[in-house]
């Protein structure tokens, strides 16, 4: 790894306790090569229990974000925390993801996305990338797009995730280049 990553704003990839360590380096190398910044990978948060709803048997997101935004370490642009656990937001029965519009921290469940036995490790883990530059993509202060095939589209079933493309639209493309452009004049501190 390079000397000058620890001067350089970069993205953090953060496994929960369960997640394979060789899937969040894969994770890492493909966010990396995406949004072209660099990527350390370290769990902030191993175990997450503290936002376990034994009424619902899931994990609200909305907590863990808010102690992943806490716990950011210097330098660090975004945490994109990977778990394999079943999450929800109040008003959803489920979601693969969630991020803070706009702020630091987002988090993807492959509960979900790997929930056929058929399907080959590669659709899986395309899945997960999607969701990942698809949640990094709201702390970019993306929204989303009605688009179907832009990575931004939100998606209601495994099947949107499967069809929409691993790219974002060209309108999504100018917000996200607007907002590094903005971040690069803000430097992290």
């Amino acid at each position: 790894m390079n000397n000058t990553i620890g001067k350089l704003p970069f993205i953090l990839v953060s496994p929960t306790e369960g997640i394979d360590p060789a899937l969040a380096e894969n994770i890492s190398e493909a966010v990396g090569d995406f949004f072209g910044y660099p990527v350390k990978v370290s769990p902030l948060l191993q175990n997450i229990d503290f936002a376990f709803n034994s009424d619902r048997n899931q994990y609200n997101s909305t907590i863990i974000l808010a102690s992943l935004a806490d716990l950011a370490p210097e330098r660090c642009l975004k945490i994109l925390a990977i778990t394999d656990k079943d999450l929800f937001i109040p008003i959803l029965t489920h979601v693969y993801g969630e991020a803070q519009l706009n702020g630091i921290a987002c988090i993807v469940s492959i509960n979900r996305l790997n929930t056929d036995l058929q399907l080959s490790k590669k659709k899986v883990f395309e899945r997960i990338i999607k969701e990942s530059i698809h949640e990094l993509g709201h702390t970019f202060n993306l929204r989303h797009c009605k688009d179907h095939s832009c990575i931004m589209h939100y998606c209601r079933s495994l099947d949107d995730v499967d069809l929409k493309s691993n790219q974002y639209c060209r309108y999504c493309e100018v917000l996200l280049s607007d907002a590094i452009i903005s971040l690069s004049r803000d430097p992290i501190s």
